[in-house]
């Protein structure tokens, strides 16, 4: 007869030999959703900001005529929040110092609402909640004022763009200061969260632009060790980016919707991220410092998943436009394409040449 010892034994190598835990089926989940499902496009972009300070933007519209057709009612930019800038300066030496690239400076706002960002954002909820279908321009100013002092620099653009031009001054909370702040960034500010996010949210009515960028993650730098930026540098130079001459070519014509389509295309998506976090996964450190860097990479763009996610999460059936660097796409369409009630578009199809 064998031993309860013997038993026990079996027992242990029957259940090390099963699976650990069974599998739930997410994607039966999802197919039994009710309603309509999330239409979100992710439109991987170029950093406008890095253009000569003299090219043109115009060739943009184009762009802004097809993501107009797809006749958004969420947009969301790479931006990090107002609330997400007030945790990485409450916390800066965690971060070193990421407030200072990715955080606009609310000071003047806080001087002109005497509100904090904490009381800002709490406020700028209730004028949200209560906001009517017609808000007059005295409102659109006092929101204005307040979304700045948030730190919401993209929606207060938002509100100030759906001003008639005469009524683009100060007042109502809104000072001078601030109304310049605006007047610049609706006349120079090269930057697609604006030019891109902001003019097609004003255009489509939109109250709001969501900023659902996270820096959160960058912690990780500090512990990298001091051989990280050379590592990474070493990467870099030994994997180029494949396509650099090529988007230039884009670029020398003017042809900005041609250029959008390439980055949003299976092509240069797979080279970008293979020259850059496929390059780092390889590199051959002892510390694996390429490694680390895609560890901060992945986790940057869940946050930033489940940022969006956020955003939408009040408005099961919406559409959804997020603006986001060309690196970001790839990582965003897989996480979001695995979420119960959300169909990733292809932004391919949506900036496809018209067909007569």
């Amino acid at each position: 007869m064998p031993s309860l010892r013997s038993l026990l034994f079996a027992c242990c190598l029957a259940s090390c030999a099963a699976p650990a835990l069974a599998q739930a089926d997410l994607d039966a989940l999802s197919r039994a959703t009710a309603g309509p499902r999330t239409q979100v496009a992710v439109l991987g972009s170029i950093h406008l900001s890095a253009l000569p300070k003299d090219f043109d933007l115009q060739p943009l519209q184009p762009l802004l005529d097809r993501l107009a057709a797809f006749d958004p009612q969420v947009i969301a930019v790479e931006a990090v929040s107002g609330e997400g800038c007030d945790h990485l300066r409450r916390h800066r030496t965690l971060f070193d110092g990421a407030d200072d690239t990715y955080c606009p400076d609310t000071e003047a706002a806080r001087r002109a609402t005497g509100l904090e960002v904490p009381a800002a954002i709490a406020e700028m909820r209730r004028r949200y909640a209560a906001w009517p279908a017609r808000p007059t321009p005295a409102q659109r100013r006092g929101l204005a004022a307040v979304l700045l002092a948030a730190g919401e620099r993209a929606s207060a653009l938002t509100q100030w763009l759906q001003l008639p031009a005469a009524e683009r001054r100060a007042g109502d909370g809104l000072d001078a200061a601030l109304a310049a702040q605006l007047e610049k960034l609706a006349g120079t500010a090269r930057n697609e969260n604006f030019t891109v996010g902001a003019a097609l949210a004003a255009r489509l009515g939109l109250q709001r632009v969501y900023a659902v960028d996270d820096h959160s993650a960058d912690r990780l730098f500090a512990d990298m060790g001091p051989g990280f930026q050379a590592a990474i540098g070493a990467v870099r130079q030994g994997s180029p980016y494949p396509y650099v001459e090529r988007e230039q070519a884009f670029l020398d014509r003017a042809d900005l919707i041609g250029l959008y389509r390439f980055l949003n295309g299976g092509e240069a998506q797979q080279g970008g991220i293979a020259s850059d976090f496929g390059a780092a996964l390889r590199d051959p450190s002892a510390e694996r410092y390429g490694r680390q860097y895609v560890a901060w990479w992945e986790a940057r763009n869940l946050r930033m998943a489940a940022n969006l996610r956020e955003a939408f999460g009040n408005r099961p059936g919406v559409r959804v436009l997020n603006i986001v660097g060309a690196s970001h796409k790839p990582y965003l369409d897989a996480y979001l394409g695995r979420m119960h009630d959300v169909d990733v578009v292809d932004v391919g199809a949506l900036l496809a040449p018209e067909t007569r």
